[in-house]
C-alpha cells in the first residue's frame, strides 16, 4: 500500500480520515493541522498515534516517510501545501478547488509537472452511481445528441468558517462540482459563459450566495445553471437537479434519481449503474493506481484547470457583465 500525510483533519478532513481508515491500499503516515486542539480531539476520536501528529507541514515532511499527501486545507493554502509536498517528492491528492486563483492553480500544475509527481483533484461528485448513469445515457445517444441542459441547485447550509467570509462562496466553493460534472456528463468542454451573482437580503453569507449562468459548450450545446446557498424553500440534493434535452428525448435527474423519456412520452425511472467504490473511496483507489502503476487520473491537475477555468470565468462574467471566452 501507500502512506499519506493528511493536512487538515477537522471539517471536511473527517471524510478523508474515514476514507483512508476504510482503505486496503492507503494508510496514514501522519496528520497535520494548524489547530492543536483539533488534532488532539481527532486523535482521540480516530485513535491516531499522537507521535505522528504535527501543527506544521514542514515538521511532518522532515520527520516522516510518506508516498503522498492529502491536502484538505482551505483554498487559499492549497498552493503552499501542494507545492511544498510536490517539491519534497510526494504525490498529491488535493481537495477542490485546485487553487484559490487561476494563477495559483496553474503554478501547482507546473510544480507537479516539474516534480514529475501525480497531482489530482478531489472531484468526488463524479464518482456516484447516478452520475455514471447520466453520463452513459448521454454518451449512448439513445435519445440523440444533447442540445440544451439545465442544472438547478438549492441548499441552505450554515457552515460558519471561511465559506461565510468568501467573496463568491457559492461559485468558488460549491459550483466547481456542478461545472466539473457538466464537462464530465456531457463529454464536451465549454467555450463561453455569461451571467450574474447576487446575495438576497436574508443571506448569512458575506459574499454572493446565489447565481445564474449560461454556458455555451462545443457543438452549440447551451447549459443554464442557477443555484443558491441560502434558499428558503425545498432543497435539491448536493449534486443538483439535471435536465438534459437531446434531439429525440430527455434525460432528467432529481434527488440523484435518473429518469428518461423519448420525445413526448412520460418519464420513466432508469436503474442506476453499480459501482464498487464511490466518492472519496473511489478517488483514493484512483490515487493509489496513479502512484503505484502510473495510470493518469481523470481529475489530474491539467484537466481540472478546465473546470476551474469555468469557475473563474463565471466570477469574471459576474463582475464585468460581459460574455467571457473560456
Amino acid at each position: 500500500g501507500i502512506r499519506v500525510i493528511q493536512v487538515g483533519v477537522g471539517g471536511m478532513g473527517n471524510a478523508w480520515l474515514r476514507a483512508v481508515g476504510a482503505s486496503q491500499e492507503v494508510e496514514h503516515a501522519a496528520w497535520v493541522d494548524v489547530d492543536e486542539q483539533i488534532v488532539g480531539e481527532q486523535a482521540k476520536a480516530y485513535g491516531f498515534d499522537r507521535r505522528h501528529c504535527y501543527t506544521t507541514l514542514k515538521e511532518a515532511l522532515e520527520r516522516e516517510e510518506a508516498d503522498g499527501l492529502v491536502n484538505v486545507t482551505p483554498p487559499q493554502f492549497h498552493r503552499a501545501v501542494s507545492c511544498s509536498a510536490l517539491n519534497a517528492g510526494l504525490h498529491v491528492l488535493s481537495e477542490k478547488p485546485l487553487g484559490d486563483t487561476m494563477a495559483a492553480a496553474q503554478q501547482i500544475v507546473k510544480c507537479a509537472e516539474r516534480a514529475d509527481r501525480v497531482f489530482m483533484v478531489a472531484q468526488n461528485y463524479r464518482y456516484r452511481p447516478f452520475v455514471k448513469t447520466l453520463k452513459n445515457l448521454v454518451a449512448s445517444h439513445l435519445y440523440g445528441a444533447p442540445g440544451q441542459a439545465q442544472v438547478a441547485f438549492y441548499k441552505a447550509p450554515h457552515f460558519g468558517g471561511f465559506r461565510e467570509e468568501m467573496d463568491q462562496p457559492l461559485i468558488v466553493d460549491m459550483s466547481i462540482h456542478h461545472f466539473d460534472l457538466m464537462r464530465h456528463i456531457l463529454g464536451v468542454d465549454p467555450t463561453s459563459v455569461m451571467g450574474h451573482t447576487w446575495n438576497p437580503d436574508w443571506s448569512w453569507f458575506k459574499g454572493d450566495a446565489s447565481a445564474a449562468f449560461l454556458f455555451e459548450f462545443g457543438k452549440g450545446l447551451q447549459v443554464t445553471y442557477h443555484g443558491s446557498w441560502c434558499t428558503t424553500g425545498e432543497e435539491t440534493s448536493w449534486s443538483g437537479d439535471w435536465r438534459i434535452e437531446c434531439a429525440s428525448g430527455v434525460v432528467v435527474c432529481r434527488n440523484d434519481v435518473v429518469y428518461a423519456a423519448k420525445g413526448g412520452d412520460p418519464l420513466k425511472e432508469v436503474a442506476l449503474e453499480t459501482m464498487a467504490r464511490t466518492d472519496q473511496g473511489y478517488l483514493l483507489h484512483e490515487f493509489y493506481l496513479a502512484v503505484t502503476e502510473g495510470v493518469a487520473p481523470a481529475t489530474n491537475g491539467r484537466d481540472n484547470l478546465k473546470s476551474l477555468g469555468m469557475v473563474f470565468g463565471a466570477v469574471k462574467a459576474a463582475r464585468t457583465g460581459q460574455m467571457i471566452e473560456l
